[in-house]
């Protein structure tokens, strides 16, 4: 960097924009949209902390994949053109049709302002509730139990109760791969003696490190917490004089548990757990006052999603663990403002500042909005929704920042409903989601780092994003492009604001209308915030009060119901809403991974967050593999009634029998064929309208492929066409890794090779094997390696890692190339798979460490650097360890692991 643009980097506190830990980011900026992201050690959510995919934020500021202008039918145009546009489709539908024939689907990326602005047009000027955020898909759960049990939805406790807990219980909550930086903060206090449960099908890397895990069968969570319950009861382990005083609903649970066998062994025996271990949860959570039950996507993705929140809510209400520090029930939040966007009633169930349709809230935001039609009842909910538009009752939907022809379940539907809408709209940043391909309409949007607003995190603190970049090309913030086009429809009064700060002081001071202490979410001083206020507001937690944020709700044992009394309401047991069957004799179950943020839109864009899992894939039991006859590394088929997917097979002990799990994050930009939403069960909870995520009934079969093969090039390429191929695409540095595979004739890969390297440019080396079948190319231009292919139909493909490598050099040395046509490097080690994605840390350069005498975790960090920054990677260095020990001795092994 030259001295003159060293001199003007900029550094800009903001806030990541991933999950909803909401960490604070320091972001040291330059003209060149570069930037290099730190943790800010001042904010109270991260203390300097950042995970993986935090840390490669820098790399996701190019503008390569990026939505610059406003299209029309494929065609560039002017912003007034597209504005009156919109405008002009959403008017004729609602005067031909009515306004609920218009839908808004937004997203937890939005910033707060963004979302008022949306639901304030939807719901108070276009006069329909049509307007749903994809925080139904991973949130909805935990906002109506919140509301059966405390009147609204309000999250009670604080991150410094995750420190001060003596026990913490993990509900389906992986939190080392969702929410590292809070996994850091609770092995701390793990040091001091905190104990932690893990309840969770899988043996995931929390249970891994849990002191007890319950690897309960599908969709009995409710049973295993209903006998809890029940269990604190029979043992006198609960708070009478809290339940007096504060709780109703008390007598009514006591009934509506004895309708069941609540006997431990019954309850093990429906929960396919040991006797044993359900005794121990149980034991453990009656003797330890301060404990904190952290659920998350397990819990709240599923039919039965608000009997599995109230059922963990009834467990503290009973014994009065909230409130309190160290005791709560704590819904993690899933995306960085979905908290937010609950608040600005971005769910088509509520109106903004946590108000509902009855009659006296509809009247009371219709006179602070002087809105000419208030919304008069909850509108469409997001598989409602989709299905509205499918069958044509919806005929507009506007989709903002989000991907659902990826995300959605049974998402080949909600393909075809977008194909065939008449008006599809997308305000999007990136220009290549699978979404957008069916846009009639394209706006583009601000991406992170140009945005100005704020986010909620899942402790109802309210943080800034702030800018460090101009708009890239012609996009404007999402608040701005729901204004102008609100404006175009004729609502100039309502939508005037000139900057964000308007916007969040018209919210705040919406929260404060009317209210008189009745309603918990309350910003009031901040409606008095000056811009100058606004742009340097630090993090403060909601209630805000005249001396500040509020950490804990509900320390007075004051509720927001109309007693001021908690409710207890007990849900019945039910079993998975689908049984498995002999056709489809498997449960699918979906989730995250480490380093991947939901579609890939994002995190897809930097190499490293790539190199850890690098393509789809499914994860099995031994025992199942063999009953399948699936060997592990191979490509699988697997189906539902509702789609298919070919990915890779992961053979582990980790995966329940009789359970799958499949990673949601790929699109067919990555990986047309490794889609799981496709295959997801439309099924929903009934009173949330969350769709089952945890249980689809599947089954899989070996996808026999003949040959197998994969090619780097600088560029993006396209699956050849005229033969029937798997393909994905992973970005490398300096180009993409493109993996293939076919079961057909083997001539088809000679055919995959003709497409592939017909247009050679530069100077080729080539080498073929007929016997083996093994095919490899490289061209090299300008004394860099170029383009690279191979090809096997036996034995296995060169090492990835290796070759990536060798691509990203700038000059190609001269063993470089003969290694190519040997399809090994002739020296040096393999890097291995990446375990360590901060440090871009291997498995080789880890079992070197340990086989020169690293015995511990910490031995491993000091020497390799793997596991020092984030440290989520931490529990599979144990492994490794453990592993590597065990070949040795078992001796050392058992002292490796008292170590670790």
């Amino acid at each position: 960097m030259a001295d003159g643009a060293r001199n003007l980097v900029r550094s800009v506190e903001t806030t990541c924009p991933y999950c909803g830990v909401g960490c604070g980011v320091r972001a040291q900026a330059t003209p060149e949209r570069t930037a290099c992201i730190s943790g800010l050690e001042s904010h109270p959510a991260n203390f300097g902390r950042l995970c993986s995919k935090g840390m490669a934020l820098g790399a996701t500021l190019g503008l390569q994949s990026r939505l610059l202008h406003p299209e029309i039918n494929g065609k560039r145009v002017y912003w007034d053109d597209a504005v009156a546009d919109v405008a002009r489709r959403l008017r004729s539908v609602i005067d031909a049709h009515g306004p609920d024939a218009v839908a808004f689907y937004v997203s937890g990326q939005l910033l707060t302002e963004d979302y008022y602005a949306a639901n304030k047009l939807m719901k108070g000027y276009i006069g329909s509730a049509n307007i749903d955020t994809n925080s139904r898909l991973c949130m909805a759960s935990a906002v109506v139990a919140h509301k059966q049990a405390f009147g609204a939805d309000l999250v009670p406790g604080c991150y410094e109760d995750l420190e001060l807990a003596d026990l913490v219980v993990f509900s389906g909550h992986n939190a080392a791969f969702t929410h590292p930086v809070l996994m850091r903060r609770m092995e701390s206090a793990k040091g001091r003696g905190q104990k932690w449960i893990a309840i969770d099908p899988r043996r995931t890397d929390t249970a891994e490190s849990a002191d007890l895990h319950l690897p309960l069968a599908p969709q009995t969570d409710v049973r295993l917490w209903n006998g809890l319950l029940a269990w604190l009861i029979e043992h006198g382990a609960i708070d009478r004089d809290y339940l007096r005083d504060h709780v109703s609903g008390f007598d009514a649970a006591i009934g509506a548990l004895a309708r069941d066998d609540q006997s431990t062994q019954a309850i093990a025996q429906d929960c396919g757990l040991d006797v044993h271990a359900v005794e121990a949860f149980y034991a453990l959570f009656a003797e330890t006052p301060k404990t904190v039950s952290l659920f998350s996507m397990g819990a709240n993705q599923s039919a039965q999603g608000v009997a599995k929140g109230a059922a963990i809510i009834n467990c503290h209400l009973a014994t009065g663990r909230i409130g309190k520090p160290g005791a709560c029930p704590f819904s993690i939040t899933g995306q960085p403002n979905a908290m937010g966007g609950r608040e600005t009633g971005g769910m088509a169930s509520t109106l903004a500042a946590h108000m509902d349709f009855d009659a006296v809230s509809r009247r009371r935001v219709q006179r602070f909005w002087n809105s000419p039609s208030i919304a008069r009842k909850p509108g469409l909910k997001a598989v409602d929704m989709f299905d509205a538009v499918h069958d044509g009752r919806i005929k507009a939907v506007w989709i903002m920042a989000t991907n659902p022809a990826v995300s959605m379940p049974n998402a080949n539907k909600v393909r075809e409903a977008l194909a065939n809408c008449p008006n599809v709209i997308v305000s999007e940043c990136v220009g290549n989601t699978d979404t957008l391909e069916f846009a009639h309409v394209k706006l583009p949007a601000m991406g992170w780092s140009e945005k100005d607003g704020t986010v909620t995190n899942s402790e109802r603190c309210i943080s800034r994003q702030r800018a460090l970049f101009d708009p890239a090309g012609e996009a404007r913030a999402d608040w701005r492009i729901i204004a102008n086009v609100a404006r175009a429809m004729g609502y100039e009064e309502g939508f005037d604001w000139r900057r964000p700060a308007d916007i969040f002081r018209e919210y705040a001071a919406l929260t404060n209308f009317e209210n008189a202490g009745r309603r918990f979410l309350s910003l009031g001083p901040l409606a008095r915030l000056t811009d100058q206020d606004y742009e340097a507001m630090k993090p403060v937690q909601w209630p805000v009060k005249q001396a500040g944020g509020v950490a804990r709700l509900f320390a007075d044992g004051r509720f927001q119901t109309k007693d001021g009394r908690a409710r207890i309401e007990v849900h019945a047991a039910k079993g998975p809403a689908r049984k498995i069957s002999k056709a489809f004799p498997l449960s699918l179950n979906t989730g995250r991974i480490r380093d991947q943020w939901h579609t890939m839109t994002r995190t897809g864009l930097a190499p490293d967050l790539c190199r850890h899992e690098p393509e789809p894939f499914v994860e099995m039991h031994p025992d199942d593999a063999r009953a399948f006859e699936i060997d592990d590394g191979r490509l699988v088929r697997v189906e539902t009634d509702f789609g298919e997917a070919v990915v890779l097979a992961k053979v582990t002990t980790a995966q329940r029998p009789g359970s799958l799990f499949m990673p949601m994050h790929w699109s067919r930009v990555f990986a047309d064929a490794g889609l799981c939403n496709p295959m997801v069960e439309p099924k929903v909870d009934p009173l949330s309208g969350q769709p089952e995520f945890k249980h689809t009934p599947a089954r899989v079969r070996a996808y026999a492929e003949t040959w197998r093969g994969f090619f780097l090039a600088r560029d993006c390429v396209a699956a050849p066409v005229g033969v029937d191929v798997v393909w994905r695409r992973t970005p490398i540095d300096g180009g993409y890794l493109h993996e293939f595979a076919g079961d057909g004739a083997v001539a088809d890969a000679d055919h995959v090779k003709l497409c592939l390297t017909s247009a050679a440019a530069g100077e080729v080396i080539s080498f073929s094997d007929p016997l083996r079948g093994n095919k490899r190319w490289a061209e090299y231009l300008d004394g860099r390696l170029n383009r690279v292919l191979m090809i096997a139909t036996s034995g296995t493909l060169p090492d990835r890692a290796w070759l990536t490598g060798v691509f990203a050099q700038d000059t190609l040395k001269i063993e470089d190339r003969t290694a190519l046509l040997a399809g090994r490097a002739l020296k040096g080690e393999p890097l291995g798979r990446i375990v360590c994605a901060c440090m871009g840390i291997g498995e080789t350069a880890i079992q070197k460490a340990i086989q020169c005498g690293a015995q511990d975790v910490e031995a491993i960090g000091a020497a390799t650097r793997a596991g020092t920054n984030c440290g989520s990677c931490k529990t599979e260095i144990r492994r490794l360890l453990k592993d590597a020990l065990a070949e040795t001795s078992p001796t050392l092994e058992k002292e490796a692991r008292y170590a670790a």
